[in-house]
């Protein structure tokens, strides 16, 4: 955490150097070749204020959707059309949410901190400073936010 936290690209390389010398970095070797491995394709991130960058590395969402989408699509051999797989990815997305809200339902009334099921996927997910998140991504890639907005 102290690597993709840091406030400048020489402080993360400091907490790097600092991890490979403690107990994690000495147990596990491999994780820190890897930090070192993609260094160059790290330190940009490192470019953007704090609250872009949670919302850029908490992708857990997006990951289990991927995941579940792949799921639809790899038994398939091939699609007819890019409307059957726009169909297809549509359709799985909608049994997806209704599976999660079915989830939600069997919850509703817990407090908080006992509820286990998923967020919405569709609509409705609060992300944590994404108003902040985009105004920065706008500035940093005005060629590709802008005409979206």
């Amino acid at each position: 955490k102290p690597v993709y936290t840091a406030v400048s690209a020489a402080a993360a390389k400091e907490a790097l150097e600092a991890f490979a010398a403690g107990q994690w970095g000495v147990k596990y070797p491999h994780a820190v070749s890897t930090w070192r491995t993609a260094w160059e394709r790290f330190i940009p991130f490192l470019a953007f204020p704090p609250e872009l960058r949670r919302v850029i590395y908490t992708t857990n969402s997006i990951e289990s959707l991927n995941y579940q989408l792949r799921k639809v699509t790899k038994n398939r051999g091939h699609f007819p059309s890019d409307d059957a797989v726009v169909k297809l990815l549509w359709l799985a997305i909608c049994n997806i949410e209704d599976k999660r809200a079915r989830e939600r339902a069997k919850e509703k009334g817990r407090p908080a901190a006992e509820r286990k099921a998923a967020p919405r996927l569709v609509e409705g997910l609060v992300v944590t400073s994404w108003k902040q998140a985009l105004a920065q991504l706008a500035i940093a890639y005005p060629d590709r936010i802008n005409p979206h907005l």
